[in-house]
């Protein structure tokens, strides 16, 4: 075993390279996917191992030992050094439990301070007080409900706007924006609710929903964009924006994000492969939203008016787990959109690259095996040792 249950431990240092490098190479959602599984596979063997180790060390304590029958002698003669090695893995094991505790709580504490800030799905929209004067400026397909530029909202069309100096909780889906976007098929009923924050900060995401529970009923997840994202862009835009959001939501791209989190916190050589995931689940959104809309330039346009208005004034009150239309490298992202549909790209070092990649992902599986085994067997002849000793 102990030549087995270190291989899961040192092949990431060679697997990740060569994931990032395959990923140049694949579509976006292929590559979204190949990420993740690398990640989880080596990630997972790295776990095993560490358990492996700890538990081949607690098998030489005392109690242990009499308690599975076991002979500490010939435990103790097969494998000297196992003490140490479990002393180790055993702290890296709990300071790892820690972290990944610590993340997930410190994550759904803002998922829930987020979905706390929104309106409750289904329910009628209270009105808030100062509403906003200023007229909804932008394409002129905006003003397709009837408003005239310039002309002050009344109550009845704004009851349920949040005013700009209020706080976050106090927001409401306005009515009169999401009857637009209804009419000019950018929202249908049956997709992901659309939440608009009467804001300056200019910001657009995709917020998960939750599960449902006794007691407590479940939530879908819902496109989240403030006034101020909205009136960055035309309606062709817009149009893009939330196609790129809703796609987040339909293929679940924030359990993407948690779980290279958590690989990147178990194992050091995994921390490289979160941003190059993160690149590609955005590039998986932007080619959804082009097929959508049928325009990639269009949907380049409003990738990079997007980042450009975030960047000027982004909101602070989005969780870092929920992805957005304007993160990641978006100069690259516009280019890529520029660019005809991507596809696999051909060559020798591609096939090399994904061969020498499932070789290291199925070696690490099998050492993890044979570790196991191996540990089996052990206890197995310390067994048949306690009963010679007898």
């Amino acid at each position: 075993m102990m030549l087995a249950v270190w291989v899961p431990l040192l092949l990431p240092f060679l697997a990740a390279p060569l994931a990032r490098r395959l990923a140049e190479a694949l579509p976006p959602r292929a590559a979204a996917w190949m990420l993740a599984g690398s990640a989880a596979v080596l990630a997972g063997g790295t776990l095993c191992s560490l358990g492996l180790l700890a538990t081949d060390g607690l098998l030489q304590l005392p109690p242990v030992a009499a308690l599975g029958h076991l002979s500490l002698p010939w435990l103790t003669a097969a494998a000297p050094d196992a003490p140490f090695a479990a002393a180790l893995a055993a702290l890296a094991l709990l300071a790892l439990g820690a972290l990944a505790v610590r993340t997930a709580r410190r994550r759904l504490r803002e998922l829930r301070t987020a979905r706390a800030a929104l309106p409750a799905h289904g329910h009628p929209a209270a009105p808030c007080g100062e509403l906003r004067t200023e007229p909804f400026v932008g394409h002129p397909a905006d003003h397709a409900d009837g408003h005239r530029p310039g002309r002050t909202p009344s109550p009845a069309q704004h009851s349920d706007m949040r005013p700009p100096g209020a706080s976050v909780r106090r927001s409401r889906t306005p009515a009169r924006l999401t009857a637009l976007l209804r009419r000019t098929a950018l929202l249908r009923s049956a997709d992901h609710p659309l939440t608009v924050l009467d804001d300056e900060c200019a910001d657009a995401f995709a917020l998960p929903g939750r599960l449902g529970r006794p007691g407590r009923p479940g939530e879908p997840g819902r496109i989240v964009v403030t006034s101020g994202m909205l009136r960055a862009l035309t309606a062709p835009e817009r149009s893009a924006l939330l196609a790129h959001e809703r796609a987040h939501l339909t293929a679940r791209h924030h359990l993407f994000l948690s779980l290279a989190e958590h690989a990147a916190g178990v194992h050091p050589a995994l921390r490289p492969l979160r941003a190059p995931l993160g690149y590609h689940l955005e590039r998986w959104a932007d080619e959804v939203a082009a097929a959508r809309v049928g325009d990639r330039a269009v949907t380049a346009r409003a990738v990079g008016r997007a980042a450009l208005a975030a960047s000027r004034s982004p909101w602070p009150a989005r969780p870092r787990l929920v992805p957005a239309a304007h993160s990641g490298p978006v100069p690259r992202r516009v280019a890529a959109l520029l660019q005809p549909r991507p596809a696999t790209a051909p060559g020798t070092w591609r096939r090399a690259a994904a061969v020498a990649l499932a070789a290291c992902l199925a070696l690490s599986t099998a050492a993890s095996l044979q570790a196991t085994a191996d540990l089996h067997h052990t206890v197995e002849a310390a067994q048949q040792g306690s009963g010679a000793q007898r």
